[in-house]
Protein backbone atom coordinates (compact mmCIF):
# COMPACT_ATOMS: atom_id res chain seq x y z
CA UNK A 1 0.00 0.00 0.00
CA UNK A 2 1.22 3.54 -0.73
CA UNK A 3 0.57 4.38 2.94
CA UNK A 4 3.48 2.20 4.04
CA UNK A 5 5.82 4.46 2.08
CA UNK A 6 5.16 7.10 4.72
CA UNK A 7 6.25 4.77 7.50
CA UNK A 8 9.63 3.96 6.02
CA UNK A 9 12.82 5.33 7.52
CA UNK A 10 11.42 5.19 11.05
CA UNK A 11 14.97 5.35 12.39
CA UNK A 12 15.00 9.08 11.60
CA UNK A 13 11.92 9.86 13.66
CA UNK A 14 13.92 11.32 16.55
CA UNK A 15 17.02 12.35 14.62
CA UNK A 16 18.33 15.91 14.63
CA UNK A 17 18.05 16.36 10.87
CA UNK A 18 16.87 19.45 9.01
CA UNK A 19 13.26 18.25 8.64
CA UNK A 20 12.82 17.52 12.34
CA UNK A 21 14.33 20.90 13.17
CA UNK A 22 11.86 22.67 10.89
CA UNK A 23 8.93 20.67 12.27
CA UNK A 24 9.97 21.41 15.86
CA UNK A 25 10.45 25.11 15.10
CA UNK A 26 6.85 25.33 13.91
CA UNK A 27 5.14 22.65 16.00
CA UNK A 28 6.37 23.44 19.51
CA UNK A 29 5.25 27.10 19.63
CA UNK A 30 2.07 26.17 17.71
CA UNK A 31 1.27 23.50 20.26
CA UNK A 32 1.48 25.90 23.18
CA UNK A 33 -0.56 28.42 21.20
CA UNK A 34 -3.27 25.88 20.44
CA UNK A 35 -3.33 24.81 24.07
CA UNK A 36 -4.01 28.35 25.29
CA UNK A 37 -7.78 28.50 24.88
CA UNK A 38 -8.48 24.99 26.28
CA UNK A 39 -6.15 25.80 29.18
CA UNK A 40 -8.01 29.07 29.75
CA UNK A 41 -11.25 27.08 29.79
CA UNK A 42 -9.65 24.61 32.20
CA UNK A 43 -8.65 27.52 34.45
CA UNK A 44 -12.21 28.83 34.36
CA UNK A 45 -13.47 25.30 35.05
CA UNK A 46 -11.11 24.87 38.03
CA UNK A 47 -12.11 28.18 39.64
CA UNK A 48 -15.81 27.82 38.91
CA UNK A 49 -15.77 24.22 40.14
CA UNK A 50 -15.28 25.58 43.65
CA UNK A 51 -18.52 27.57 43.35
CA UNK A 52 -20.53 24.34 43.17
CA UNK A 53 -21.61 21.57 40.75
CA UNK A 54 -24.49 23.65 39.33
CA UNK A 55 -22.19 26.51 38.29
CA UNK A 56 -19.61 24.04 36.95
CA UNK A 57 -22.19 22.22 34.84
CA UNK A 58 -23.74 25.50 33.64
CA UNK A 59 -20.43 26.96 32.50
CA UNK A 60 -19.57 23.62 30.93
CA UNK A 61 -22.65 23.85 28.71
CA UNK A 62 -21.97 27.53 27.89
CA UNK A 63 -18.35 26.80 26.97
CA UNK A 64 -19.46 23.88 24.79
CA UNK A 65 -21.91 26.14 22.91
CA UNK A 66 -19.36 28.94 22.45
CA UNK A 67 -16.53 26.63 21.42
CA UNK A 68 -18.60 24.71 18.92
CA UNK A 69 -20.01 27.92 17.44
CA UNK A 70 -16.48 29.32 17.18
CA UNK A 71 -15.13 26.21 15.52
CA UNK A 72 -17.68 26.58 12.75
CA UNK A 73 -15.90 29.77 11.71
CA UNK A 74 -12.39 29.31 13.12
CA UNK A 75 -11.21 26.09 11.53
CA UNK A 76 -12.23 26.93 7.95
CA UNK A 77 -10.74 30.40 8.33
CA UNK A 78 -7.45 29.34 9.95
CA UNK A 79 -6.90 26.24 7.81
CA UNK A 80 -7.58 27.97 4.50
CA UNK A 81 -5.50 30.99 5.55
CA UNK A 82 -2.50 28.87 6.54
CA UNK A 83 -2.50 26.96 3.25
CA UNK A 84 -3.06 29.99 1.01
CA UNK A 85 -0.49 32.19 2.78
CA UNK A 86 2.09 29.38 2.72
CA UNK A 87 1.49 28.79 -0.99
CA UNK A 88 1.62 32.49 -1.84
CA UNK A 89 4.69 33.12 0.30
CA UNK A 90 6.49 30.07 -1.14
CA UNK A 91 5.67 31.11 -4.71
CA UNK A 92 6.81 34.68 -4.00
CA UNK A 93 10.08 33.47 -2.46
CA UNK A 94 10.78 31.18 -5.42
CA UNK A 95 10.03 34.02 -7.82
CA UNK A 96 12.36 36.32 -5.92
CA UNK A 97 15.22 33.83 -6.14
CA UNK A 98 14.70 33.46 -9.88
CA UNK A 99 14.61 37.23 -10.29
CA UNK A 100 17.89 37.49 -8.40
CA UNK A 101 19.56 34.96 -10.68
CA UNK A 102 18.28 36.64 -13.81
CA UNK A 103 19.43 40.07 -12.63
CA UNK A 104 23.00 38.94 -12.02
CA UNK A 105 25.28 40.28 -14.81
CA UNK A 106 27.58 37.75 -16.44
CA UNK A 107 30.39 40.00 -17.57
CA UNK A 108 31.10 42.20 -14.57
CA UNK A 109 33.25 41.72 -11.53
CA UNK A 110 32.02 39.96 -8.40
CA UNK A 111 31.84 43.25 -6.50
CA UNK A 112 29.61 44.77 -9.17
CA UNK A 113 27.39 41.68 -9.11
CA UNK A 114 26.90 41.97 -5.36
CA UNK A 115 25.80 45.56 -5.77
CA UNK A 116 23.13 44.55 -8.27
CA UNK A 117 21.65 41.65 -6.24
CA UNK A 118 18.22 42.80 -4.96
CA UNK A 119 16.02 41.85 -2.02
CA UNK A 120 18.53 39.95 0.06
CA UNK A 121 20.67 42.84 1.29
CA UNK A 122 20.38 44.44 4.72
CA UNK A 123 18.54 47.40 3.27
CA UNK A 124 15.58 45.17 2.42
CA UNK A 125 15.29 43.11 5.60
CA UNK A 126 12.54 45.34 7.00
CA UNK A 127 10.52 45.44 3.81
CA UNK A 128 6.89 44.47 4.38
CA UNK A 129 5.45 41.56 2.43
CA UNK A 130 2.62 41.85 -0.07
CA UNK A 131 0.46 38.82 0.70
CA UNK A 132 -3.12 39.33 -0.43
CA UNK A 133 -4.30 36.21 1.44
CA UNK A 134 -3.49 37.96 4.73
CA UNK A 135 -5.79 40.87 3.94
CA UNK A 136 -8.55 38.48 2.88
CA UNK A 137 -8.25 36.51 6.12
CA UNK A 138 -8.50 39.58 8.34
CA UNK A 139 -11.49 40.97 6.47
CA UNK A 140 -13.39 37.69 6.63
CA UNK A 141 -12.37 37.07 10.25
CA UNK A 142 -13.65 40.47 11.42
CA UNK A 143 -16.97 40.02 9.64
CA UNK A 144 -17.47 36.48 10.97
CA UNK A 145 -16.63 37.60 14.51
CA UNK A 146 -19.27 40.32 14.50
CA UNK A 147 -21.88 37.97 13.05
CA UNK A 148 -21.06 35.26 15.59
CA UNK A 149 -21.30 37.66 18.54
CA UNK A 150 -24.71 38.91 17.40
CA UNK A 151 -26.14 35.45 16.77
CA UNK A 152 -24.90 33.97 20.04
CA UNK A 153 -26.27 36.83 22.14
CA UNK A 154 -29.65 36.81 20.41
CA UNK A 155 -30.08 33.03 20.45
CA UNK A 156 -28.41 32.25 23.81
CA UNK A 157 -31.50 30.87 25.56
CA UNK A 158 -32.71 28.70 22.62
CA UNK A 159 -29.21 27.26 22.26
CA UNK A 160 -29.00 26.46 25.96
CA UNK A 161 -32.44 24.89 25.79
CA UNK A 162 -31.27 22.70 22.91
CA UNK A 163 -28.33 21.68 25.08
CA UNK A 164 -30.74 20.43 27.73
CA UNK A 165 -30.96 23.46 30.05
CA UNK A 166 -34.68 24.21 30.34
CA UNK A 167 -36.34 27.36 31.73
CA UNK A 168 -36.81 25.82 35.18
CA UNK A 169 -33.23 24.55 35.47
CA UNK A 170 -30.95 26.13 38.12
CA UNK A 171 -28.19 26.03 35.48
CA UNK A 172 -29.97 28.51 33.19
CA UNK A 173 -29.03 31.78 34.91
CA UNK A 174 -25.26 31.19 35.27
CA UNK A 175 -25.05 29.57 31.82
CA UNK A 176 -26.88 32.48 30.17
CA UNK A 177 -24.68 35.09 31.90
CA UNK A 178 -21.46 33.32 30.95
CA UNK A 179 -22.45 32.68 27.32
CA UNK A 180 -23.71 36.19 26.54
CA UNK A 181 -20.73 37.92 28.12
CA UNK A 182 -18.16 35.61 26.55
CA UNK A 183 -19.85 36.14 23.15
CA UNK A 184 -18.72 39.76 23.28
CA UNK A 185 -15.21 38.46 22.73
CA UNK A 186 -16.11 36.63 19.50
CA UNK A 187 -14.79 39.38 17.16
CA UNK A 188 -11.43 39.31 18.95
CA UNK A 189 -11.31 35.51 18.85
CA UNK A 190 -12.00 35.30 15.10
CA UNK A 191 -9.66 38.16 14.23
CA UNK A 192 -6.81 36.76 16.32
CA UNK A 193 -7.27 33.28 14.86
CA UNK A 194 -7.16 34.73 11.33
CA UNK A 195 -3.88 36.43 12.17
CA UNK A 196 -2.54 33.22 13.68
CA UNK A 197 -3.33 31.53 10.37
CA UNK A 198 -1.28 34.17 8.56
CA UNK A 199 1.71 33.71 10.86
CA UNK A 200 1.45 29.91 10.50
CA UNK A 201 1.59 30.34 6.73
CA UNK A 202 4.86 32.21 7.25
CA UNK A 203 6.00 29.26 9.44
CA UNK A 204 6.15 31.69 12.35
CA UNK A 205 4.34 30.26 15.37
CA UNK A 206 6.44 32.08 17.99
CA UNK A 207 4.80 35.48 17.51
CA UNK A 208 1.26 34.15 18.13
CA UNK A 209 2.57 32.25 21.15
CA UNK A 210 3.93 35.42 22.77
CA UNK A 211 0.59 37.18 22.31
CA UNK A 212 -1.38 34.18 23.60
CA UNK A 213 0.80 33.86 26.70
CA UNK A 214 0.19 37.52 27.50
CA UNK A 215 -3.55 37.00 27.17
CA UNK A 216 -3.44 33.80 29.23
CA UNK A 217 -1.60 35.51 32.08
CA UNK A 218 -4.21 38.27 32.15
CA UNK A 219 -6.99 35.65 32.24
CA UNK A 220 -5.38 33.71 35.10
CA UNK A 221 -4.78 36.88 37.13
CA UNK A 222 -8.27 38.32 36.61
CA UNK A 223 -10.17 35.06 37.25
CA UNK A 224 -9.76 34.79 41.04
CA UNK A 225 -9.98 38.56 41.47
CA UNK A 226 -13.28 38.94 39.64
CA UNK A 227 -14.81 35.60 40.71
CA UNK A 228 -13.99 35.63 44.43
CA UNK A 229 -12.70 39.06 45.49
CA UNK A 230 -15.39 41.06 43.67
CA UNK A 231 -17.86 38.16 44.08
CA UNK A 232 -18.88 38.29 40.40
CA UNK A 233 -18.87 34.48 40.19
CA UNK A 234 -19.41 33.20 36.60
CA UNK A 235 -19.78 36.76 35.31
CA UNK A 236 -16.24 37.51 36.45
CA UNK A 237 -14.88 34.43 34.69
CA UNK A 238 -16.46 35.50 31.41
CA UNK A 239 -15.18 39.09 31.68
CA UNK A 240 -11.64 37.86 32.41
CA UNK A 241 -11.70 35.65 29.34
CA UNK A 242 -13.00 38.42 27.05
CA UNK A 243 -10.31 40.86 28.24
CA UNK A 244 -7.60 38.31 27.48
CA UNK A 245 -8.91 37.73 23.96
CA UNK A 246 -8.91 41.42 23.04
CA UNK A 247 -5.37 41.80 24.34
CA UNK A 248 -4.23 38.89 22.14
CA UNK A 249 -5.91 40.42 19.10
CA UNK A 250 -4.32 43.86 19.60
CA UNK A 251 -0.81 42.43 20.05
CA UNK A 252 -1.08 40.21 16.96
CA UNK A 253 -2.40 43.04 14.79
CA UNK A 254 0.46 45.29 15.90
CA UNK A 255 3.05 42.65 14.99
CA UNK A 256 1.38 41.76 11.69
CA UNK A 257 1.29 45.38 10.50
CA UNK A 258 5.07 45.48 10.95
CA UNK A 259 5.53 42.57 8.50
CA UNK A 260 2.67 42.68 5.99
CA UNK A 261 1.11 45.34 3.81
CA UNK A 262 -2.55 44.72 4.64
CA UNK A 263 -3.89 46.95 1.88
CA UNK A 264 -3.60 45.19 -1.50
CA UNK A 265 -3.24 47.46 -4.56
CA UNK A 266 -6.35 45.94 -6.17
CA UNK A 267 -9.50 44.55 -4.55
CA UNK A 268 -9.36 41.61 -6.97
CA UNK A 269 -6.13 40.55 -5.26
CA UNK A 270 -8.11 39.65 -2.14
CA UNK A 271 -9.08 36.26 -3.66
CA UNK A 272 -12.36 36.32 -1.73
CA UNK A 273 -13.94 33.85 -4.15
CA UNK A 274 -11.23 31.26 -3.56
CA UNK A 275 -11.41 31.80 0.19
CA UNK A 276 -15.17 31.42 0.27
CA UNK A 277 -15.23 28.33 -1.96
CA UNK A 278 -12.72 26.33 0.04
CA UNK A 279 -13.88 27.85 3.30
CA UNK A 280 -17.39 26.59 2.57
CA UNK A 281 -16.07 23.05 2.07
CA UNK A 282 -14.32 23.17 5.43
CA UNK A 283 -17.41 24.78 6.94
CA UNK A 284 -19.39 21.69 5.96
CA UNK A 285 -16.69 19.55 7.57
CA UNK A 286 -16.61 21.55 10.79
CA UNK A 287 -20.39 21.62 11.12
CA UNK A 288 -20.46 17.84 10.80
CA UNK A 289 -17.71 17.38 13.40
CA UNK A 290 -19.12 20.07 15.68
CA UNK A 291 -22.58 18.54 15.61
CA UNK A 292 -21.18 15.26 16.97
CA UNK A 293 -19.37 16.88 19.91
CA UNK A 294 -22.27 19.25 20.63
CA UNK A 295 -24.72 16.36 20.56
CA UNK A 296 -22.52 14.48 23.04
CA UNK A 297 -22.54 17.49 25.40
CA UNK A 298 -26.32 17.85 24.99
CA UNK A 299 -26.91 14.18 25.77
CA UNK A 300 -24.72 14.53 28.86
CA UNK A 301 -26.66 17.59 30.04
CA UNK A 302 -29.90 15.65 29.71
CA UNK A 303 -28.52 13.04 32.11
CA UNK A 304 -28.28 15.71 34.83
CA UNK A 305 -25.94 18.32 36.28
CA UNK A 306 -23.69 15.70 37.90
CA UNK A 307 -23.09 13.84 34.63
CA UNK A 308 -22.65 17.10 32.74
CA UNK A 309 -20.07 18.35 35.24
CA UNK A 310 -18.06 15.12 34.84
CA UNK A 311 -18.40 15.28 31.06
CA UNK A 312 -17.16 18.88 31.04
CA UNK A 313 -13.96 17.99 32.90
CA UNK A 314 -13.31 14.95 30.69
CA UNK A 315 -14.01 16.89 27.49
CA UNK A 316 -11.72 19.79 28.36
CA UNK A 317 -8.85 17.47 29.26
CA UNK A 318 -9.55 15.36 26.14
CA UNK A 319 -9.38 18.40 23.87
CA UNK A 320 -6.42 20.02 25.63
CA UNK A 321 -4.30 16.84 25.43
CA UNK A 322 -5.30 16.10 21.86
CA UNK A 323 -4.36 19.59 20.73
CA UNK A 324 -0.77 18.88 21.69
CA UNK A 325 -0.65 16.80 18.51
CA UNK A 326 -2.38 19.52 16.53
CA UNK A 327 0.91 21.43 16.63
CA UNK A 328 2.35 18.69 14.42
CA UNK A 329 -0.63 19.11 12.12
CA UNK A 330 0.10 22.84 11.82
CA UNK A 331 3.75 22.13 11.00
CA UNK A 332 2.81 19.48 8.46
CA UNK A 333 0.27 21.76 6.79
CA UNK A 334 2.63 24.74 6.49
CA UNK A 335 5.55 22.69 5.14
CA UNK A 336 3.38 20.59 2.80
CA UNK A 337 1.58 23.62 1.35
CA UNK A 338 4.94 25.05 0.28
CA UNK A 339 6.13 21.69 -1.06
CA UNK A 340 3.00 21.18 -3.16
CA UNK A 341 3.24 24.77 -4.44
CA UNK A 342 6.78 24.00 -5.66
CA UNK A 343 5.69 20.51 -6.84
CA UNK A 344 8.40 19.06 -4.62
CA UNK A 345 6.73 15.67 -4.09
CA UNK A 346 9.77 14.04 -2.51
CA UNK A 347 9.70 16.65 0.24
CA UNK A 348 5.92 16.25 0.58
CA UNK A 349 6.27 12.48 1.04
CA UNK A 350 9.04 12.82 3.59
CA UNK A 351 7.20 15.51 5.57
CA UNK A 352 3.91 13.60 5.66
CA UNK A 353 5.65 10.43 6.81
CA UNK A 354 7.62 12.17 9.53
CA UNK A 355 4.69 14.02 11.12
CA UNK A 356 2.57 10.84 11.09
CA UNK A 357 5.30 8.88 12.84
CA UNK A 358 5.80 11.63 15.40
CA UNK A 359 2.05 11.90 16.03
CA UNK A 360 1.73 8.21 16.79
CA UNK A 361 4.66 8.34 19.23
CA UNK A 362 3.28 11.45 20.92
CA UNK A 363 -0.18 9.91 21.18
CA UNK A 364 1.17 6.91 23.06
CA UNK A 365 3.01 9.18 25.50
CA UNK A 366 -0.11 11.30 26.02
CA UNK A 367 -2.20 8.20 26.73
CA UNK A 368 0.01 7.39 29.70
CA UNK A 369 0.29 10.98 30.98
CA UNK A 370 -3.44 11.69 30.74
CA UNK A 371 -4.44 8.37 32.27
CA UNK A 372 -2.18 8.74 35.28
CA UNK A 373 -2.43 12.52 35.61
CA UNK A 374 -6.22 12.81 35.47
CA UNK A 375 -6.65 9.92 37.90
CA UNK A 376 -4.68 11.73 40.60
CA UNK A 377 -5.63 15.34 39.78
CA UNK A 378 -9.40 15.12 39.25
CA UNK A 379 -9.89 16.67 42.68
CA UNK A 380 -8.56 19.96 41.32
CA UNK A 381 -11.73 20.41 39.28
CA UNK A 382 -14.36 19.49 41.85
CA UNK A 383 -14.78 18.16 45.38
CA UNK A 384 -18.22 16.69 44.71
CA UNK A 385 -18.05 12.94 45.41
CA UNK A 386 -20.73 12.00 42.86
CA UNK A 387 -19.04 13.98 40.09
CA UNK A 388 -15.71 12.32 40.90
CA UNK A 389 -17.30 8.85 40.73
CA UNK A 390 -18.71 9.47 37.26
CA UNK A 391 -15.50 11.20 36.20
CA UNK A 392 -13.56 8.00 36.92
CA UNK A 393 -15.66 6.23 34.28
CA UNK A 394 -14.57 8.65 31.56
CA UNK A 395 -10.83 8.71 32.34
CA UNK A 396 -10.03 5.40 30.52
CA UNK A 397 -11.65 6.70 27.32
CA UNK A 398 -9.91 10.09 27.53
CA UNK A 399 -6.54 8.33 27.88
CA UNK A 400 -6.98 5.41 25.48
CA UNK A 401 -8.11 7.57 22.55
CA UNK A 402 -5.02 9.83 22.56
CA UNK A 403 -3.08 7.85 19.87
CA UNK A 404 -6.19 7.76 17.69
CA UNK A 405 -6.82 11.47 18.17
CA UNK A 406 -3.19 12.23 17.33
CA UNK A 407 -3.38 10.44 14.00
CA UNK A 408 -6.76 11.99 13.16
CA UNK A 409 -5.57 15.56 13.80
CA UNK A 410 -2.34 15.12 11.86
CA UNK A 411 -4.14 13.54 8.90
CA UNK A 412 -6.33 16.66 8.85
CA UNK A 413 -3.27 18.91 8.70
CA UNK A 414 -1.71 16.79 5.97
CA UNK A 415 -4.82 16.97 3.79
CA UNK A 416 -5.15 20.72 4.36
CA UNK A 417 -1.51 21.16 3.33
CA UNK A 418 -2.33 19.35 0.09
CA UNK A 419 -5.40 21.64 -0.33
CA UNK A 420 -7.53 18.49 -0.32
CA UNK A 421 -10.48 20.37 1.16
CA UNK A 422 -13.21 18.61 -0.84
CA UNK A 423 -12.27 15.14 0.41
CA UNK A 424 -11.93 16.44 3.97
CA UNK A 425 -15.46 17.82 3.84
CA UNK A 426 -17.26 14.84 2.30
CA UNK A 427 -15.44 12.21 4.37
CA UNK A 428 -16.35 14.04 7.60
CA UNK A 429 -20.02 14.13 6.61
CA UNK A 430 -20.02 10.33 6.26
CA UNK A 431 -18.17 9.96 9.56
CA UNK A 432 -20.69 12.26 11.28
CA UNK A 433 -23.70 10.25 10.10
CA UNK A 434 -22.24 7.06 11.56
CA UNK A 435 -21.13 8.79 14.78
CA UNK A 436 -24.48 10.45 15.45
CA UNK A 437 -26.20 7.08 15.14
CA UNK A 438 -23.71 5.62 17.64
CA UNK A 439 -24.23 8.53 20.06
CA UNK A 440 -28.00 8.24 20.07
CA UNK A 441 -28.00 4.46 20.36
CA UNK A 442 -25.23 3.99 22.92
CA UNK A 443 -26.24 6.90 25.17
CA UNK A 444 -29.80 5.57 25.43
CA UNK A 445 -28.54 2.19 26.67
CA UNK A 446 -25.31 2.98 28.54
CA UNK A 447 -25.62 6.66 29.50
CA UNK A 448 -22.37 8.45 30.29
CA UNK A 449 -20.16 5.51 29.30
CA UNK A 450 -22.09 5.06 26.05
CA UNK A 451 -21.42 8.68 25.10
CA UNK A 452 -17.67 8.19 25.50
CA UNK A 453 -17.72 4.93 23.56
CA UNK A 454 -19.43 6.79 20.71
CA UNK A 455 -16.91 9.64 20.83
CA UNK A 456 -14.11 7.06 20.62
CA UNK A 457 -15.76 5.60 17.52
CA UNK A 458 -16.07 9.11 16.08
CA UNK A 459 -12.33 9.79 16.37
CA UNK A 460 -11.46 6.31 15.04
CA UNK A 461 -13.52 6.89 11.91
CA UNK A 462 -11.79 10.26 11.38
CA UNK A 463 -8.39 8.55 11.51
CA UNK A 464 -9.56 5.82 9.12
CA UNK A 465 -10.69 8.47 6.61
CA UNK A 466 -7.16 9.92 6.60
CA UNK A 467 -5.61 6.48 6.20
CA UNK A 468 -7.91 5.73 3.25
CA UNK A 469 -7.04 8.86 1.25
CA UNK A 470 -3.28 8.41 1.42
CA UNK A 471 -3.42 4.61 1.49
CA UNK A 472 -5.22 4.52 -1.85
CA UNK A 473 -2.87 7.16 -3.35
CA UNK A 474 -5.84 9.14 -4.63
CA UNK A 475 -6.36 12.85 -5.18
CA UNK A 476 -3.22 14.94 -4.57
CA UNK A 477 -1.47 11.82 -3.23
CA UNK A 478 -1.50 9.99 -6.57
CA UNK A 479 2.25 10.63 -6.87
CA UNK A 480 2.81 7.98 -4.17
CA UNK A 481 2.16 5.30 -6.81
CA UNK A 482 5.61 5.89 -8.24
CA UNK A 483 7.39 5.07 -4.97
Amino acid sequence: MPLWVLFQDTRSIFSKDELNSEIAKIAIPATFGLMADPIASLVDTAFIGHLGPVELAAVGVAIAVFNQASKIAIFPLVSVTTSFVAEEDSATSSSSILDDIELQPRSKSDNEKMLLLPKHGPENTNKRRHVSSASSALLIGAMLGLIQAFLLIVSAKPLLSYMGIKSDSPMLSPAYKYLTLRSLGAPAVLLSLAMQGVFRGFKDTKTPLYAIVMGGVVNIVLDPILIFVFKMRVTGAAIAHVCSQYLISVVLLWKLIEQVDLLPPNINDLQLGRFLKNGFLLLVRVIAATFCVTLAASLSARLGSTEMAAFQVCLQVWLAASLLTDGLAVAGQAILAGAFARQDYESAKETAGRVLQLSLALGLVLAFIVGVGLTFSSGLFTKDVKVLQILSLGIPFVAATQPINSLAFVFDGINYGASDFRYSAFSMVLVAFASVACLLLLSSYYGFVGIWVALSIFMSLRAIAGVWRIGTASGPWSFLNIY
